[in-house]
């Protein structure tokens, strides 16, 4: 059995029940779920789910960890609810789960933008997320206006997040160099805003392309339009011309989104 993380993988163990718990508690997994996990290493988490009662796909991009993962579990957990497939996350097939399945789980931290907006972005998106990540990236997501991201407005328009637990670094094995913290998405049936998402996330990512400049600026060598033009824009969706991107709420993109579209520029 592997038991000796890969630095490359961004592998680190969370053995601590507590923290397992909370984990479970965060994902809501109940009697009957289908769940999905992330990454389930050595099993800790996997077999905390199956005692729950929970279907779970175990998705694992190691070859070694995918192949003796059931050997893993203990024989007193249900094994026939466990399936296991050996895959890089990114490659993986989510229109093969069935709708309202939940993900929990403890991630590599270099995974964590591009696994949530490849989950919340899916044509079959789960109804609910629960992700050990960085706490920095945690507190991130949740952010209040003021200090936005664009990884913020991407979560906001798809779903509700909420922080959960703090995991100390000392419960890992090995120790990552920083805490980590539970973050919970709590998954919209629809977008909050009907928007051509394409469009909508080329105008955000203009917006956050420079942070230290004002908006009128990102925007404007962003998508190649002249000042005059941003500042027409800026006025008549009621932004200050002076704003910077983490200062927006989602809605106040959604205001700018709308006049930008309709100006054609």
């Amino acid at each position: 059995m592997q038991d000796i993380p890969k630095k490359r993988l961004g592998q680190h163990w969370l053995k601590n029940d507590d923290a397992l718990k909370a984990m479970c508690d965060a994902g809501e997994v109940n009697q009957g779920d289908t769940v999905l996990e992330i990454g389930p290493g050595l099993g800790h988490l996997t077999e905390k789910i199956l005692q729950r009662g929970a279907n779970l796909i175990a998705v694992e991009k190691d070859h070694d960890l995918a192949k003796n993962l059931l050997n893993n579990i203990s024989k007193f957990t249900n094994h026939e609810s466990l399936k296991v497939v050996c895959s890089d996350i990114r490659d993986f097939n989510l229109l093969d789960l069935p709708k309202g399945y939940k993900v929990v789980a403890n991630i590599p931290y270099y995974l964590t933008s591009n696994l949530i907006r490849q989950l919340l972005s899916s044509q079959n998106p789960p109804s609910l997320v629960a992700l050990l990540v960085q706490k920095e990236v945690a507190e991130r997501i949740t952010a209040k206006t003021g200090s936005k991201s664009l990884l913020t407005i991407a979560v906001e328009l798809f779903a509700e997040p909420e922080l959960g637990e703090v995991i100390p670094a000392k419960l890992f094995d090995p120790p990552p160099k920083v805490d980590s913290r539970i973050v919970i998405l709590k998954v919209r049936d629809n977008p909050k805003f009907p928007v051509d998402q394409k469009r909508f996330f080329q105008l955000v990512k203009a917006g956050f392309s420079n942070k230290r400049k004002k908006l009128k600026s990102s925007l404007s060598g962003g998508l190649c339009i002249g000042r005059p033009e941003i500042e027409k824009i800026l006025d008549d969706a009621n932004i200050d011309k002076n704003a910077r991107a983490q200062a927006l709420a989602l809605d106040d993109w959604h205001k700018l989104y709308q006049v930008w579209i309709k100006a054609k520029l």
